[in-house]
């Protein structure tokens, strides 16, 4: 039998689902987002996925001024490999979705896969008193609002990044989402490996349910093969049943507090780093290790810290 992998541990540490009212352990300010990501990264996170922020309102802020606040800082003080997101937020066009990454160069960013609804909206259930303006009208405003990323969109970003040597993580949050990577990929715009980041939980794409898991699995081993690498990650409650499902059938995952805010039932995860403690403690339980940042480098073939412009 061929030696197990060893397992890709993602961190995305802030994100632009949640709000900063929701939680006080959120990362907002470039001095938190990077302590945050310093310190999943010494917790064992082998890829840190970050999103910016503004450090006064902590909504979503895609400006690269925001970015070159904590890129270097996060790069100095640790080896993790840094993943900028070309998500944003679904309130952003894709030109300022796409700017930091533009700027930067990272080694791999973030890429959807499809045009969607993104409903955030049930939040306001559970959640009913906000600090900002602005927050229970972001939440309020995903029943109407459509997370852009078409084709073309698809193609401009990948041709703007193309002779940076960044890679992607392909974000998939339905079925059809794994065709439209195959599509690229046939037209030789992503290159393999693949790394297909599978999305569950999100309200307008798959569940979370384990069969939904196989699903994806199945169909993305038929469409690439050998040809790519296989990632979760789940939201909210689904986090770490969907994590420890896609460890159990061969695959990585991500955790952090983008994904999910919570370490357990009822219990707010005091920090990005209790999440990849928790993770890590999941798939070493199953005998398995958590791969460090040059292995994930050399699984993902990516170009190189020395090669990004931070």
């Amino acid at each position: 039998m061929a030696k197990r992998q060893k397992v890709i541990v993602t961190c995305a540490v802030t994100g632009s689902i949640h709000t900063p009212s929701m939680s006080p352990h959120l990362p907002v300010t470039p001095q938190e987002i990077a302590e945050a990501a310093i310190g999943a990264a010494e917790a064992g996170a082998s890829i840190v996925h970050l999103h910016a922020r503004d450090p006064e309102t902590g909504a979503p802020d895609q400006s690269p001024e925001r970015y070159g606040e904590f890129l270097q800082v996060i790069k100095q003080r640790t080896n993790c490999v840094l993943n900028i997101t070309t998500g944003g937020a679904a309130t952003m066009s894709i030109e300022e979705r796409l700017r930091p990454v533009a700027q930067f160069k990272p080694e791999i960013a973030s890429l959807n896969m499809g045009s969607m609804n993104f409903g955030l909206y049930p939040m306001l259930d559970r959640f009913t008193e906000f600090e900002h303006e602005w927050e229970r009208d972001y939440l309020e405003g995903s029943r109407n609002r459509i997370f852009r990323n078409t084709l073309g969109d698809i193609e401009n970003i990948l041709t703007t990044c193309a002779e940076h040597g960044t890679r992607f993580e392909i974000e998939c949050y339905d079925i059809g989402h794994l065709y439209t990577c195959a599509h690229f990929v046939e037209r030789g715009l992503i290159k393999p490996p693949v790394f297909i980041q599978s999305v569950f939980g999100i309200l307008g794409g798959i569940g979370g349910h384990p069969e939904d898991v196989i699903h994806m699995k199945r169909t993305a081993d038929r469409l690439f093969g050998d040809s790519y690498q296989w990632s979760v990650l789940g939201a909210g409650r689904n986090q770490m049943p969907v994590a420890m499902q896609s460890v159990l059938m061969g695959g990585n995952l991500r955790v952090g507090l983008e994904d999910s805010l919570w370490i357990g039932p009822g219990r707010l995860a005091k920090s990005n780093a209790e999440q990849v403690t928790l993770a890590r403690q999941l798939v070493e339980s199953l005998g398995m290790e958590v791969a460090t940042p040059d292995e994930a480098r050399e699984i993902l073939e990516l170009k190189g810290a020395d090669r990004v412009d931070f």
